[in-house]
């Protein structure tokens, strides 16, 4: 069958390539590929800067936002052949560690946990994969294609998880949400915001094209410009990963202020900084700074949730192009409108 592949370290391997039929160590729950996501981390393993594939094997079939159909299940599955399928991403670590343990894979605290299309097991980019039960998450039939975006939604659940587990320390009312970076993470997080109650603010540097309309459309202030926020943030959603971006919005996070880092940076960069004055105003403000990667499967859950929720009409404008699988290298080339690039396993 065809699948998404890369030859794991080295750049500018991808292809449309053969691979066997899923193996049943990877599930008993088969699934038709519908749709794939293309984001960042596929970009870095196409460029050969990380990933891992099946031990013994050189290569790895890629595609972690996954939305496929059932094909076949076993009884008390809790799945039927024609139900709509996402699958999470990371597996604990086999020993396992205390995270893991308990289902915080997410958490992992000895770094030997696998994920699908990343590290040591295949992805969701074929046009049929296996998923465990325990690692399929049903997708309402009214959600559509919109399911291929259950996986990146489950980021912006955690980041906002992890803001409310930080803000629990004291009394805490978020009223001002600063978001930095209008790509998919950053308009799903601003979507949060807004079904929160809370005011929104995104930062990017597009002056034209679809971003600016859909923050408006959601009822939010675009900028291009820290210079022009006119309120000072409660919370800031960073994904970007820039660091100059970091320290700036770090400087103004308000009193008792949690900042998520959702982005990390494609490469390494220096920046000047003056950290005993920056470190004064974080622990005068009482402002955390949090890191949050990956997700748990009860935030894939809460995606599914947040996607139904949600004006479907505006949702749907976050997918701006789609590509089919026989030429799905193109997708790895930015075009100018381009906000969530999918790629069509059947085509």
């Amino acid at each position: 069958m065809r699948a998404m592949t890369v030859m794991p370290g080295k750049a500018d391997s991808a292809a449309v390539g053969e691979v066997a039929e899923p193996p049943e160590a990877d599930g008993s729950v088969l699934v038709e590929g519908l749709l794939t996501g293309i984001c960042g981390t596929d970009l870095e393993l196409v460029s050969g800067a990380f990933g891992s594939g099946r031990p013994g094997s050189d290569k790895l079939v890629i595609g972690h936002e996954s939305l496929g159909r059932v094909l076949d299940a076993p009884l008390g599955s809790g799945f039927n052949p024609g139900d709509l399928v996402a699958g999470i991403v990371r597996r604990p670590d086999p020993e396992p560690c205390p995270a893991c343990a308990r289902g915080e894979w997410d958490f992992c605290r000895n770094g030997r946990y696998t994920e699908r299309g990343i590290k040591e097991m295949d992805g969701y980019g074929a046009e049929r994969w296996r998923v465990d039960p325990y690692f399929a998450v049903p997708v309402p039939a009214e959600l559509g294609r919109l399911g291929v975006l259950v996986e990146p939604t489950s980021i912006l659940t955690k980041a906002w998880d992890q803001v409310d587990q930080v803000a629990a320390r004291s009394w805490f009312a978020p009223e001002h949400v600063l978001i930095t970076g209008a790509g998919p993470i950053g308009l799903l997080g601003a979507l949060m915001a807004r079904q929160r109650g809370c005011t929104v603010h995104v930062l990017d540097r597009a002056t034209d094209g679809p971003k600016p309309k859909l923050v408006r459309d959601l009822g939010g202030e675009y900028l291009t410009s820290l210079a022009d926020l006119d309120v000072v943030p409660d919370v800031v959603i960073e994904a970007t990963g820039a660091g100059q971006v970091v320290v700036d919005c770090a400087k103004l996070l308000g009193w008792a202020g949690v900042m998520c880092l959702t982005g990390i940076s494609p490469g390494p960069a220096s920046i000047d900084v003056q950290m005993d004055a920056l470190t004064r105003q974080l622990v005068i403000r009482n402002a955390a700074l949090v890191g949050s990667v990956n997700a748990a499967k009860r935030h894939y859950a809460d995606a599914v949730d947040v996607l139904l929720a949600a004006d479907r009409e505006w949702v749907d404008r976050l997918i701006t192009r789609t590509v089919p699988l026989s030429d799905w290298p193109t997708a790895l080339v930015k075009e100018p409108d381009d906000i969530k690039v999918v790629v069509d396993l059947r085509a």
